[in-house]
């Protein structure tokens, strides 16, 4: 019997902590990106897409669009990260760019930017 009391018992807090551990909302955040910035003409094909760190965010989705999102002829990447930077090399053309902040229960919006790279 005592043993049955103790595992209710334990059974109990264990319920109890779940409610005590809040994940922080952050869908009404925004993201400030760093670079790059919208409607940036660019010379080089080797980008670096940057962003500042988002309080109580785990992952951010990183999207490339060529041209646009709205009229995409090839998503160019798509990816979950835990850094507030990303590496890539793209072809000479007009392309668009977004990212948002995940955590275990709220995603922020889209940030969007559109940028071209020239010869």
């Amino acid at each position: 019997m005592r043993i049955r009391f103790l595992f209710l018992c334990s059974l109990l807090v264990l319920v109890s902590c779940e409610e005590i551990i809040e994940v922080e909302d952050i869908s009404q955040a925004q993201i400030d990106i760093l670079a790059p910035t919208n409607d940036a003409v660019l010379n080089t094909t080797q980008l670096r897409f940057s962003w500042q760190d988002l309080e109580f965010s785990e992952y951010y989705r990183l999207q490339v669009a060529t041209p646009n999102f709205l009229e995409a002829i090839q998503i160019v990447e798509d990816t979950l990260i835990s850094t507030t930077e990303f590496n890539k090399i793209l072809q000479v053309g007009d392309y668009q760019w977004r990212i948002k902040a995940i955590n275990s229960a709220y995603q922020t919006q889209y940030q969007t930017q559109s940028f071209s790279i020239e010869e």
